[in-house]
């Protein structure tokens, strides 16, 4: 562990440096900012030990990196998109061949919907159960499932659909699958899946299923929800939890528009903390043992960050080390300030905004680049 005077910044010498960033969506991935970030420690000094260790929060890119980290296979399915549609996604086995490796966004993700289509009162998770079947079929006895990015507030009823699970409306008509968030308050009565694998559930976020820090409130705006439709969604959302005994308050029951209470209510899943289970599976507490900077870093740093995100999750790691972290990252919003300042409750020791130091447009087109010259200054910065 390293002494109090170490951890500040300003050192004069670095060793080892582990470069820990998630994704920047729709931008970069994990493992391609890890790698910008490795030139930019080797542009100040090639001797410089850097280890890219690129992570996810159980969002975008978490398949890649436990796949990486797990010595796993990547395999595709047909599967059902969030609009009904059918789409090629993949899912991953882990070295191991028992346990399958599925992220809700290949099959389920608001990445797949186009703006203009952009309605959570009718998409569907439905596709993610049947990755999830596909891995059950070729053997894995335990899932991953990673739950962040996704287009749906169907409160995870189409994954439990797809995974055998039957839901009735009051005339006790079996309704059709796969339902979406739309259909919820036509559900009176349900029939759990027969038989399913254990399932680990990635959570990215801490919230609850329902309220004002719950699925629709919080995430509805942003997979397309109007006014009207958060508070009809939410509504179902209550409907659907008071049909079964799990508390709605349990954290991350609100995560990927409140799968995470369907596969806990349903599929007697467990909940964690996204960051955590991948940080375990990359080992990166043995990887920062010996380091004296740790750089991460994802496209938007605010209040959300605190809840579960990737670069809280590094720096807290890495703080419980007595290793600093610094977060270089897209944009800052609302809450940033937070996250800075171990000794006022943060996790980070800085923050450098892309945005903010190149301008908007160039941080979203040249964020490799830009995350090269960052970590360069910051390395030149450390090194002063």
């Amino acid at each position: 562990m390293k002494n109090q005077g170490e951890t500040q910044l300003g050192i004069e010498r670095l060793g080892r440096v582990v470069c820990a960033p998630d994704s920047f969506k729709e931008t970069l991935s994990a493992r391609a900012a890890a790698s910008a970030m490795a030139a930019g420690v080797a542009r100040v000094d090639e001797a410089i030990v850097c280890d890219q260790c690129p992570v996810a929060d159980g969002g975008e890119g978490s398949l890649d990196a436990l796949v990486s980290a797990t010595k796993g296979t990547i395999h595709r399915a047909i599967v059902t998109g969030p609009l009904g549609q059918p789409i090629e996604a993949r899912y991953g086995i882990a070295g191991d061949r028992r346990t399958g490796l599925v992220e809700l966004a290949e099959a389920s993700g608001l990445a797949l919907v186009a703006p203009d289509r952009r309605d959570p009162t009718r998409t569907t998770t439905f596709g993610t159960g049947e990755l999830i079947a596909a891995a059950r079929d070729r053997g894995c006895e335990t899932i991953v499932l990673c739950i962040g990015g996704s287009g749906t507030v169907d409160g995870g009823v189409g994954i439990a659909q797809a995974l055998g699970a039957k839901f009735f409306d009051p005339s006790g008509r079996r309704l059709d699958a796969p339902l979406s968030g739309g259909r919820l308050l036509e559900i009176a009565s349900y029939e759990p899946p027969a038989s399913v694998p254990k399932i680990n559930v990635a959570c990215d976020v801490t919230n609850p299923l329902c309220g004002p820090d719950g699925a629709a409130v919080v995430y509805g705006p942003q997979k397309g929800a109007t006014a009207q439709q958060v508070r009809q969604l939410d509504v179902a959302l209550r409907h659907l939890a008071s049909l079964t005994t799990v508390d709605p308050n349990l954290p991350g029951t609100g995560a990927a528009g409140g799968a995470g209470f369907a596969l806990a209510a349903f599929c007697g899943a467990t909940l964690q903390r996204g960051i955590d289970l991948i940080l375990e599976a990359v080992q990166f507490t043995r990887r920062c043992q010996d380091a004296d900077l740790v750089l991460t870093g994802e496209g938007c740093l605010d209040a959300q960050s605190l809840h579960g995100k990737a670069t809280i999750g590094v720096a807290r790691a890495a703080t419980q080390l007595g290793v600093p972290t610094i977060a270089i990252v897209g944009r800052t919003g609302p809450g940033a300030d937070a996250c800075v300042g171990p000794d006022k409750g943060g996790m980070l020791a800085g923050v450098i905004n892309l945005s903010d130091r190149y301008g908007l447009q160039r941080s979203m087109t040249q964020t490799a680049t830009l995350l090269t010259e960052a970590t360069a200054q910051v390395i030149r910065s450390r090194l002063r």
